[in-house]
């Protein structure tokens, strides 16, 4: 009598592990892409040796090289930008505000947000990099 043996082979493969490494991945990104300032400007800043804390009452006021403003990390009109930041600083004991201009900036764009700071007696802080 032939006995015949069975030897086929299992072609299932389960995917369930595969889904859960895929699923803890997309929660790992999605956990770390909070993490990232979505208010920061890539500007290029002038390098300089001294650099200073960031002061806790202050707004930050950056211009970019085609000479957009922003209020704290948002878009905001020169000729709205004075009276938003008198707003943002009206109840501070001392205000200051942090200017940071792109290189290529021409430096009136910096006079004129350091005159807004000197018609209020509000402290102005030049943002550098470190060299």
């Amino acid at each position: 009598m032939a006995v015949k043996r069975s030897n086929k082979i299992n072609t299932v493969f389960s995917v369930s592990s595969m889904t859960d490494i895929v699923f803890l991945l997309l929660i790992f990104f999605l956990i770390t892409s909070t993490l990232v300032n979505p208010n920061a400007l890539k500007l290029e800043l002038p390098k300089s040796t001294n650099q200073i804390a960031n002061h806790p009452v202050s707004v930050t006021v950056s211009v970019d090289k085609n000479l957009v403003y922003y209020l704290n990390g948002k878009v905001t009109p020169f000729s709205r930008l004075e009276s938003r930041i008198v707003e943002e600083l009206k109840n501070t004991d001392e205000p200051s505000i942090i200017i940071q201009l792109e290189k290529s900036v021409p430096v009136e764009h910096l006079v004129r947000v350091m005159n807004i700071a000197k018609t209020y007696g509000y402290k102005s802080v030049l943002a550098t990099d470190p060299e």
